[in-house]
């Protein structure tokens, strides 16, 4: 399934789109790490007791151990594929607005609770008034949409 079908609705795709950029980039900067602790935490055993006897009474602890592993690990290969997918899908559009633009953008919302003050950040920045200002982030919004999906 394409990251596209994930903001279908356009002009709030492209919002929850800004949105995700930071946890996609943490996905794809952290998921080795988290990949190389997945497998030491699944090849990693329990110490046996006292007796050298399991502590477990399931005899297939340790094969439920690593499948429980592997599961989690293809969890994290398929969360990067899919962080992958959506920074080839986002970054270029993104790469096409103006410094202005991006910064209107992720000046509102960067933040979901803060956008009364973003905008008097944007109007501060640019030296309009908070009209002015919110005309300029549904601009950015506008073109940003149409260069992730298309005309609108």
């Amino acid at each position: 399934m394409s990251v596209i079908w994930k903001y279908l609705n356009k002009r709030s795709g492209a919002i929850d789109a800004i949105r995700d950029y930071d946890s996609m980039q943490f996905i794809i900067e952290n998921t080795s790490e988290d990949i190389k602790q997945a497998y030491a935490a699944m090849t990693s055993l329990h110490p046996s007791g006292f007796n050298g006897m399991p502590h477990s009474s399931n005899p297939h602890a340790v094969e439920d151990h690593i499948i429980s592993g592997l599961a989690d690990i293809d969890i994290l290969k398929e969360r990067y594929r899919q962080a992958l997918e959506y920074m080839a899908w986002f970054q270029p559009a993104w790469e096409k607005l103006s410094s202005d633009e991006q910064y209107v953008l992720q000046t509102f919302y960067a933040d979901e609770d803060a956008q009364t003050s973003a905008v008097y950040a944007i109007a501060d920045h640019f030296h309009i008034e908070r009209s002015s200002a919110y005309k300029r982030k549904n601009r950015a919004l506008a073109k940003f949409a149409i260069l992730l999906f298309g005309k609108t």
